[in-house]
């Protein structure tokens, strides 16, 4: 508990003194978000803000998930793990760079930038299946608890579809100032508790590295939490995608290695939600030549509709606590029903 404290606490601090400083870093060298043309009006006075500030939830996240291994053990998960969230966010930053440099709201293509997610993907895959030994079975709540064996070539084809999709279904969400980031320590509250559950109940979960994860998704609270501050709308700062590639690597590393996979779109529901606005939105469109919604993902489209930026941001966080409640209740039901005490 003290480490899981001591993450977060510790993240929450070095991102909220720590973003005014990229702040002021980034405007002193002109680094502002580009606007997309298509994109609401009233985001075009957005032009200008400092992005680029998923460098400072990525800075506080591992400063917080390091000092916090006072009170805990470093495990070749935990390292394997953030290391697989930096280079997500790596990708992100170089995204981000183009888009400052060009003066353009593109950075890298789409074919670029979903070749970056799959070598960043692919690479864990292989490391969580060669060198961490993690359980191949295809899991909803707990270790091997649906009976199905992947096998290696499986898990990992699995794996990169969840690491590739939540990366970008973050990277959707991410279109309202501090939606991502406020909805994001929700979900990493899941994962928080779900590695204290797991590392109390070795037996029931065999997750070697509980701990090393819970202390990860504790960072990942702190560091979100402190970012909102200074990205809450009216927004100081964007994270832009060097922090929702993170964010979301960040959500698919977790779920692999507690193996919770299939409870993951309930964890992460919000996110699951606008990427099938998206979704539908496009297949409408090609299929029918008709829109569903006035834009997507779904948060522009009620934007449209009338409702302030700042009631759709919290009602979408309102969402995402429910999901994450959600979430926990069936984690919870399922520990009671093995047997599980409190």
């Amino acid at each position: 508990m003290k480490a899981l404290l001591l993450a977060g606490v510790v993240a929450l601090l070095v991102a909220m003194l720590g973003t005014p400083l990229l702040i002021g870093d980034l405007r002193a060298r002109g680094i502002g978000q580009q606007i997309r043309e298509d994109g609401p009006s009233g985001h075009f006075s957005k032009a200008g803000t400092p992005t680029m500030g998923g460098l400072a939830i990525m800075a506080a996240a591992v400063v917080g998930w390091i000092v916090a291994h006072v009170f805990a053990t470093f495990t070749t998960r935990g390292l394997a793990g953030m290391l697989t969230i930096c280079a997500a966010a790596l990708v992100g930053f170089i995204d981000d760079w183009l888009k400052v440099t060009r003066q353009r709201s593109l950075g890298l293509n789409k074919r670029a930038k979903v070749i970056g997610q799959l070598v960043v993907a692919l690479g864990f895959a292989l490391v969580a299946v060669t060198w961490l030994k993690v359980d191949t079975h295809l899991s909803f709540t707990r270790f091997n608890s649906l009976g199905l064996q992947l096998g290696k070539v499986g898990w990992v084809l699995m794996a990169v579809l969840v690491f590739v999709g939540f990366t970008n279904a973050v990277n959707l969400t991410d279109g309202l100032d501090g939606l991502a980031a406020g909805s994001s320590a929700f979900t990493f509250v899941a994962f928080t508790v779900i590695g204290f559950y797991q590392l109390k109940h070795e037996v029931m979960y065999r997750n070697p590295a509980s701990l090393d994860e819970a202390v990860m998704a504790a960072a990942m609270i702190g560091a979100c939490t402190g970012f909102l501050w200074w990205n809450a709308a009216p927004a100081r700062i964007f994270m832009g995608d060097t922090g929702s590639l993170g964010i979301g690597a960040a959500v698919a590393v977790l779920a692999l290695l507690e193996n919770v996979d299939l409870l993951l779109p309930i964890i992460g529901g919000l996110y699951v939600l606008e990427t099938l606005s998206v979704i539908a939105q496009v297949a409408s469109y090609r299929m029918f030549g008709r829109r569903i919604f006035r834009m997507a993902p779904v948060h522009h489209h009620f934007e449209l509709l009338g409702w302030p930026e700042t009631t759709v941001i919290v009602r979408f966080w309102i969402l995402a606590g429910l999901f994450t409640a959600l979430s926990l209740g069936v984690f919870y039901a399922d520990f009671l029903a093995h047997g599980g005490t409190a």
